[in-house]
């Protein structure tokens, strides 16, 4: 598979749902740095998006989610990087365990946030639902 610029990668977001609230991690890695983000990553060959998120949650976090089902997706662009992803979201529950830092390289730290008081500012697929307009508790 090809990684360079002029070809979108699919990266994979876990919307992780508890008591109203969604967990958000300020990232510290080089792409997206200083912003909020859900737990995920990119999709690897052969491996569904609910595999994935189950996955990315458990190694970025240390919970185990539940009822992992499909949530929307974004198009999103990072010219500054020269980076493009489709974005695919999984909503997943999570009722016990809080979540660790496990990738300390990457993310800072975890939070659980209501959605309407986000911290800012957050990553460019987290930005795109919000504006437009999308709601992770129905």
């Amino acid at each position: 598979m090809s990684s360079s610029p002029e070809r979108p990668r699919v990266g994979v977001g876990v919307v992780i749902r508890r008591g109203g609230k969604v967990l958000l991690g300020l990232r510290n890695a080089k792409h997206g740095s200083g912003t909020w983000q859900f737990p995920g990553g990119h999709l690897e060959y052969g491996e569904s998006p609910a595999d994935c998120a189950v996955r990315e949650a458990f190694e970025e976090t240390g919970l185990r989610v539940t009822n992992v089902r499909p949530g929307p997706w974004t198009n999103d662009v990072f010219e500054a990087e020269g980076r493009h992803y489709v974005t695919v979201m999984m909503l997943a529950d999570c009722e016990e365990g809080e979540p660790e830092l496990r990738e300390p390289d990457r993310c800072a730290e975890w939070r659980w946030c209501e959605w309407g008081e986000m911290p800012e500012p957050l990553f460019l697929p987290v930005r795109h639902l919000r504006e437009r307009g999308w709601e992770p508790f129905p």
